[in-house]
């Protein structure tokens, strides 16, 4: 399958493959004309297609898919230009929409703040992965989470007095954002945080209920692409990867999951999907994507998803590209 993935007319698809499962570093200039390719595929190009002359997309930001927000975090995980200048006005518009006047209010007062914490980490990881990590208003969606953060590790936007634990949902996206924005930065404060946060995944392995083992929520361990906030057991092993924690004991049960679910075709299916497709460029209905990732199939490989598969299996060195794709 990696030989399909590097052959791949999408760009993004072999860019994936180069980067994560190769170990090819992102920032490494000989892959300049790929990511260049990238910006000029057809997908971007749909992705990019509600802009206006200004280069934002008119509405909420965060309008399901479509909106500013989702464009630019899959922008970000298709190996978009890093820094480039017509990106900008959608960067801004991101991220002026949760900062300042914009910002959304929290009583951080309380000892769990009520807080939908991926907005922000979403925010954070497709500004720090598209190459505008130093706009200075990360610092303030940063602390936002820092602020938010609850006692066991997590968070959580439910308002229900009773829920008392960190969500799935709200959590990983802003583990990943800490995580990254510590890495550039050194930011002992966002890295603490990160490695608390993980830990609250970690110790239910991945997607088990701490009492008695059972799976906590069916999605959790079905394959869709692109994750959206939506929380997904590969996600957390891609993240667990990135922060250097996929060889973890506690990853194990969620690799052999994942291992389990490869088809005889050599790939791993889309299971289900968080997205309806259109070919219309419309600005008013949620839940639409502009592109089409590859469908639902429990029978044919999809290989975005096999692809993030792969990068994970070979961070835990549960698979050799060398010998795989010789």
């Amino acid at each position: 399958m990696l030989a399909q993935l590097l052959a791949s007319p999408e760009p993004s698809l072999r860019f994936k493959a180069l980067t994560g499962v190769l170990g090819r570093d992102p920032a490494d200039p000989a892959l300049a004309p790929l990511r260049a390719e990238i910006a000029a595929s057809p997908r971007v190009q749909a992705l990019l297609s509600g802009r206006d002359a200004d280069g934002t997309i008119p509405g909420s930001t965060y309008r399901k898919w479509t909106g500013a927000h989702w464009v630019l975090v899959d922008l970000a995980d298709l190996g978009y230009p890093l820094g480039d200048a017509t990106l900008w006005p959608l960067v801004d518009q991101n991220l002026t929409s949760w900062t300042g006047q914009q910002a959304p209010r929290v009583d951080t007062s309380q000892e769990r703040p009520r807080r939908c914490a991926s907005q922000e980490g979403n925010a954070i990881l497709s500004a720090v992965l598209l190459g505008f990590g130093d706009d200075p208003r990360l610092e303030e969606l940063v602390q936002r989470l820092l602020d938010c953060q609850w006692p066991d590790g997590g968070w959580n936007c439910d308002r229900r007095p009773q829920a008392h634990h960190a969500s799935y949902h709200e959590t990983l996206i802003p583990t990943r954002a800490l995580a990254l924005w510590a890495r550039g930065t050194g930011d002992p404060r966002a890295a603490t945080a990160a490695d608390a946060a993980a830990e609250v995944l970690l110790k239910r392995r991945l997607y088990r209920r701490h009492s008695d083992g059972s799976v906590i929520d069916p999605t959790f361990v079905t394959l869709f692409y692109p994750y959206t906030w939506h929380y997904s057991v590969l996600y957390a092993l891609r993240v667990m990867a990135e922060m250097g924690r996929i060889a973890d004991p506690r990853c194990a049960d969620a690799l052999d999951l994942l291992e389990a679910k490869r088809l005889p075709d050599g790939g791993w299916p889309a299971e289900r999907r968080w997205y309806r497709c259109s070919r219309s460029n419309t600005r008013a209905t949620s839940g639409l994507s502009h592109v089409d990732w590859g469908g639902v199939s429990q029978r044919r490989g999809n290989p975005w998803i096999t692809a993030e598969v792969l990068g994970v299996l070979a961070a835990a060195g549960r698979y050799e590209p060398t010998a795989a794709s010789a």
